[in-house]
């Protein structure tokens, strides 16, 4: 049975990195001693060991111990035998890019379907839909395919921001971005709002943290989705 929560960040304004979700990764990873991390993202240009410290020092909280996936010679026997799995944010280009040349794409996907606990954060929550199409990064590298894990059956738009009318920007709003993407591509696409974040639980999909998100569907009005709403049947 999937057990996953897909979070829009790591880390809200005037807070700690993953404070905010600290007591539900607490239940999520219950029995969990050892965390495998895939810092592959590399936010602002963190070395893999770097990042990897920075979330053990988190997970330490919840006495859980961290190992980063660049530590193992055969990363994909570590995906097969980690108790737990977490991609954490940085550029989305960058994560599915190493995902692809490390060859672990597929191993991530079958052991989360599986039943090994995953949390994703930022990239790592974007990657969790059907492609990374709907990310809001610059493509500084080139995967070779936009196609990703595809655990849910939906894209995601992590960081998710309502345009903001006092603005005199005169740019794309991100609304505007998700309509370009529907232009070419028929998947529902769910902006997660800071602080907020996806349960899923086998084929329930459940919205949590205390704001709405926002569903776009091709060819219909925008919609608010209000927390707690099952979401498991969206395609």
């Amino acid at each position: 049975m999937k057990k996953i929560i897909i979070a829009s960040t790591s880390t809200l304004h005037n807070g700690g990195y993953l404070d905010y979700l600290l007591p539900t990764l607490k239940l999520h990873f219950e029995g969990v001693k050892n965390l495998l991390f895939v810092p592959y993202a590399r936010p602002s240009g963190l070395t893999h060991s770097e990042y990897t410290e920075k979330v053990s020092e988190t997970f330490a909280k919840i006495n859980i111990n961290v190992k980063g996936i660049h530590e193992f010679q055969n990363a994909v026997e570590a995906i097969e035998k980690a108790e737990a799995i977490f991609i954490g944010g940085g550029n989305t280009f960058v994560l599915v890019n190493e995902l692809y040349k490390n060859n672990v794409l597929d191993s991530i996907e079958e052991a989360v379907k599986k039943g090994t606990p995953y949390l994703g954060t930022s990239a790592g929550s974007n990657i969790c839909g059907l492609t990374m199409g709907t990310t809001n990064d610059m493509p500084v590298t080139y995967p070779p395919s936009f196609r990703t894990l595809g655990l849910v059956s939906f894209n995601i738009n992590p960081h998710y921001l309502d345009p903001d009318t006092n603005s005199t920007h005169m740019g794309e709003t991100r609304e505007t971005r998700i309509k370009e993407f529907h232009f070419y591509n028929p998947q529902p696409v769910l902006g997660l709002r800071e602080g907020s974040w996806l349960e899923v639980k086998g084929n329930s999909i459940k919205l949590k943290g205390s704001l709405t998100a926002r569903l776009f569907k091709r060819n219909e009005d925008t919609i608010e989705i209000e927390t707690e709403t099952e979401l498991g049947d969206l395609k």
